[in-house]
């Protein structure tokens, strides 16, 4: 519960002034605004103390001077990365002030901060962010019947023995997405299967299991046997896009020859734009879901992901597909930075 609003001790000078001049409780009260009641608190109180000053408080005196406080959020600032046990430590290094981790803790909540798990985002280029920018720009105003038509396609990897990799920051609220307040992560970081999949609006299209370092001839022969069993299975019709991102084994001219022939209406995302690829939210979902069961070996792992694969409905991926102008337009509220998808 909020404490009570303190009268500045303009206006208690005032009320004690205007009753010196005769003024009644009620008239004082509708000159300077507040109610009877605490009109004659503050009378009352300068009865007692001859001041219109606050009383001195009493309990236990606060650990840390507005130096100590100061040099504490300057450091938050600094790296929001920092638990509450180095904070202590840097006031015990920085001002010879010996506090608990819980102190700390109360401190920054005083001040706004909360601990909250760091969100993982692309490390995005300058140059990247232009190329996103442009990209979506371009994007922006396609209707829906345009991302209706479009297969969205992407690999991952996922881990036999999940582990989320959380970090906490110390932040503010909105400002999740700020720079410091991000885990930077590049594509495919561990895990032991991966797999290449496709979704439409429609729904979900092939999933195929990678054997190996995956190379442009092994993602030329994935596309060759299920790009268009996807397509058809979705029922795209003849007028469908083929999207996929820079990866430089999906921009090797053996890919590419082929893709002029077999899909020649292609949507290539700019690098480091998983936001743009409502399949990553896929992922997302295929990995929650195969963390459900019990997996101890990768053959268990994949029967867990052809299972979870087969349980995303239709609904699912039209509302991703039908969010990419809200993307779009996150990407270019970013200028071109990390968003929220």
């Amino acid at each position: 519960m909020e404490g009570r609003k303190q009268i500045p001790i303009s206006v208690r000078n005032i009320v004690v002034s205007q009753r010196k001049e005769g003024k009644s409780y009620g008239e004082i009260s509708k000159i300077v605004k507040i109610s009877r009641a605490t009109v004659q608190t503050i009378l009352r109180n300068y009865r007692e103390t001859n001041s219109t000053e606050n009383k001195p408080r009493t309990g236990r005196p606060k650990k840390l001077s507005r130096h100590d406080v100061s040099s504490l959020l300057k450091e938050v600032k600094r790296d929001p990365k920092l638990s509450a046990p180095k904070l202590a430590e840097h006031l015990q290094n920085c001002c010879n002030v010996t506090v608990t981790s819980r102190t700390v803790i109360n401190v920054l909540h005083d001040n706004g901060f909360k601990s909250r798990v760091a969100r993982k985002k692309p490390l995005i280029s300058a140059k990247n962010r232009k190329l996103r920018l442009e990209f979506a720009r371009a994007h922006l105003n396609k209707d829906v019947d345009f991302w209706k038509r479009v297969i969205f396609t992407d690999e991952s990897k996922f881990n036999v023995f999940g582990n989320d990799g959380r970090s906490k920051v110390w932040r503010k609220p909105n400002t999740a997405l700020d720079p410091q307040n991000i885990i930077p992560t590049v594509k495919h970081g561990g895990g032991s299967v991966m797999v290449w999949g496709a979704m439409a609006s429609s729904g979900v299209g092939r999933l195929v299991f990678v054997e190996g370092n995956m190379d442009r001839y092994q993602y030329k022969n994935i596309l060759e046997h299920n790009l268009k069993a996807s397509v058809d299975s979705l029922c795209l019709g003849n007028q469908w896009i083929f999207q996929q991102d820079n990866d430089p084994k999906h921009t090797a001219h053996v890919v590419r020859d082929w893709l002029l022939y077999y899909a020649p209406r292609q949507l290539n995302s700019p690098p480091q734009s998983p936001d743009l690829n409502p399949i990553e939210h896929i992922w997302d979902v295929l990995d929650k879901k195969v963390r459900k069961y019990d997996i101890s070996s990768r053959e268990t792992l994949k029967t867990a992901l052809i299972r979870a694969w087969s349980e995303i409905t239709p609904d699912i991926t039209e509302n991703l597909v039908n969010s990419m102008p809200r993307r779009l337009q996150a990407v270019i509220d970013a200028q071109g930075g990390p968003t929220k998808y």
